[in-house]
């Protein structure tokens, strides 16, 4: 089974919210997410305008497709989240927290003029290591 292994760097700062770096020893598989996004089950945009429904949304569609590959979400040492606001951080962070607990995997946020639908709010990618 794979080892994953929360680090820092001298002079590096050491954020709360998520860890800078990860390393990973012992790996038998790789898990890549394409971006998820809240679709309805006709693949329609879900909960539009909503951010908080959407991001819940979205991180159980990460933690569905995990667990069917093999692990769960302390397997994911890595997320890229896209919103089309940044002012939706502080919801973003909680509902992360929601997930994978207040140290989370290696995370980068970009925020994107628009996404593949224009009720898409967030949209989310995944690297695991089980």
């Amino acid at each position: 089974m794979a080892k994953l292994e929360k680090y820092g760097a001298p002079g590096v700062y050491d954020p709360p919210g998520y860890s800078q770096a990860i390393k990973v020893t012992d790996a038998r598989t790789i898990l890549f997410l394409a971006g998820q996004v809240a679709y309805t089950r006709d693949g329609g945009a879900a909960h539009p305008g909503d951010f908080t429904a959407q991001a819940r949304q979205v991180f159980g569609a990460v933690k569905a497709l995990v667990e069917a590959g093999g692990g769960t979400l302390a397997n994911v040492v890595k997320i890229t989240t896209y919103v089309t606001d940044v002012g939706n951080r502080p919801a973003f962070r909680t509902v992360r927290d929601e997930f994978f607990g207040p140290r989370g995997p290696a995370s980068t946020m970009i925020e994107v003029s628009k996404l593949a639908h224009p009720d898409y709010l967030i949209e989310v990618e995944a690297i695991a290591i089980v």
